[in-house]
Parts: structure tokens; C-alpha cells; sequence
């Protein structure tokens, strides 16, 4: 079953819900730009570029990616640039200012993750003999895998948080603290629990395609 099936939405309608959080990117770039903030115009600016991954991946690549699955990366990219923005009559953003929101993003991140780390193995499991991973660890993989990104994130946000407090500028990506990038990481887990019980289903074609590049790369 593909992803639009099960959330019973038609493709074109999700078409347009990725239509329209393109259009919204390019707003939050130019908001970005009126307040000379320099966040908001890089994190909009990089989830504009994460939303047109799907098309190029299936141009150039051949990998398909339906309406669910280019909904699905885009509403990531979108939340997190979203978050970075005020609140309506405040300086506050989303995420300093709702605190769900935080948890929301990461949870639908780290599923991206988990999703884009999955089908690359699993490829990689059906294209060699050397390579031999059982089902049951493939749950364990992808959870491990996801910790592990999740990891890698908050170092890079610690670091980029650090280094704009030293030279007196905004920071791109905000810090909060111990208890915030432990909370970060639970969230991470559960984004890649629910692909790892729910989500693997919906990746099969996408499994193939990748396994079929393999297949036709020079060795």
C-alpha cells in the first residue's frame, strides 16, 4: 500500500498541500529578509531545496516517489522552517514558544531519516551476498541509526550555536540546553519507531529502485 492509500488523501490533493508549502517557504524567505534574519532565511531557504529532493530523485535517479512520500519530506522541511519564525505579535518563535512543536519536528524528521536510512541498506541487503541483515535486526538497525543521526545533529547544533555566540550574530540553529537534546533524542527514537513498525511497508518500490541502481553502477 503506498503512503496516499492509507491517508486516504488523493494525490493531487497532496500535490497541493506540497505546492503550497513551497510557496510558503518562498514567503518565509523574503519575511526572512524584511527582518534581517539571517535563521530564517537559511532554514526556509534549505527547506525550500529539501522539498524539490522528491522530483530529482525521480528524474534523475528513477526513484519513485509518490504524492505521500513527496508530502511526507516536504511537511518536515516545512514544520522546521516554520518553527524558526515569531509568533503573531512576538519575538518568540514556534519552537520557543509552543512546546510541542519541538517535538513534533523531530519526530517527523528522524522518520525521514529513519525512512532514507532503511531503504538504503535494505538495498544494499538484497544486492549483495555479503551483506546479510535479518528482518529482526532491521528494526534494531533503524532505530540505532536514527539515535545515531539524532546524535550528529545536536553536536552540529551545539557547535553552530556556539560558534554565533562567539562572533555576536544570531545562530541558525538554537541550543537549549541538556535536558532539550535528551527530550530531542526520545522524539528522535519515536520518529524511527513508527518506520520501523508502520513505515517499511511503504518503501518497498523505493527499495527496488535503489537496489536496481546498484545493480546498474560500474564495478
Amino acid at each position: 500500500m503506498r503512503i496516499r492509500e492509507h491517508l486516504r488523501i488523493s494525490s493531487r490533493r497532496q500535490q497541493q498541500l506540497s505546492r503550497a508549502m513551497q510557496v510558503i517557504l518562498i514567503g518565509l524567505v523574503f519575511i526572512g529578509l524584511d527582518r534581517g534574519d539571517i535563521g530564517i532565511v537559511v532554514n526556509a531557504s534549505v527547506g525550500l531545496g529539501v522539498t524539490y529532493l522528491p522530483a530529482i530523485l525521480e528524474r534523475d535517479y528513477r526513484i519513485p516517489m509518490d504524492a505521500g512520500l513527496t508530502l511526507w519530506i516536504s511537511s518536515a522541511a516545512f514544520l522546521h522552517a516554520l518553527g524558526t519564525v515569531g509568533l503573531p505579535g512576538s519575538e518568540t518563535n514556534f519552537y520557543a514558544g509552543i512546546g510541542w512543536w519541538d517535538h513534533l519536528t523531530h519526530a517527523l524528521s528522524s522518520s525521514v531519516v529513519a525512512a532514507a536510512g532503511y531503504a538504503t541498506v535494505r538495498a544494499l541487503d538484497e544486492h549483495t551476498d555479503a551483506i546479510y541483515l535479518p528482518p529482526r535486526f532491521m528494526f534494531v538497525f533503524i532505530l540505532l541509526f536514527v539515535l545515531a543521526f539524532g546524535v550528529f545533529w545536536e553536536v552540529i547544533e551545539f557547535a553552530v550555536s556556539g560558534v554565533a555566540a562567539l562572533a555576536g550574530t544570531g545562530s541558525v540553529l538554537t541550543q537549549y540546553g541538556l535536558d532539550d537534546t535528551l527530550l530531542d533524542l526520545v522524539f528522535d527514537a519515536i520518529g524511527g519507531l513508527i518506520v520501523a513498525l508502520w513505515g517499511t511497508a511503504h518503501l518497498s518500490d523505493v527499495v527496488g529502485a535503489i537496489q536496481t541502481r546498484f545493480e546498474q553502477t560500474p564495478r
